[in-house]
């Protein structure tokens, strides 16, 4: 067992170790941090657009716009931060879901209104840095 492998073993009066079960969070790389988080933003907001399946009931354009505007702000603040190996694809999927958004909306957003696009420019181009 390594260092990052919870104990499961159960303390001396039967309760769960939970010491030994949390990762310190001063351990966890920046990187692996954020892209967790994007990680998890992508997949709610995909969730959100009816994307997990067909007739979804889980659909809210609502909540997938909060979601992705939220993907966008992470993914531009932090790219060069994270490196390109790491900020590729999450950019690929954030572009993903501004597309879906567009094409799952009725009443579509005006070029560079759409969500997260203050963040990438309109229709999820990522914008370049001077």
């Amino acid at each position: 067992m390594t260092d990052a492998t919870p104990s499961t073993e159960p303390a001396a009066d039967g309760a769960p170790d939970y010491d030994a079960m949390t990762r310190d969070i001063a351990d966890v790389p920046a990187v692996e941090v954020i892209t967790t988080v994007a990680v998890h933003l992508l997949s709610a907001a995909a969730v959100n657009l009816g994307l997990d399946k067909p007739d979804s009931e889980h659909k809210d354009l609502d909540e997938a716009r909060k979601l992705i505007t939220a993907l966008a702000g992470l993914v531009t603040a932090s790219a060069t931060e994270i490196s390109s190996f790491h900020a590729a694809p999450l950019r690929d999927g954030l572009k993903s879901l501004q597309l879906a958004f567009r094409e799952a909306s009725i009443v579509p957003d005006e070029p560079g209104q759409g969500p997260g696009e203050k963040f990438t420019g309109p229709r999820g181009r990522a914008r370049r840095s001077r």
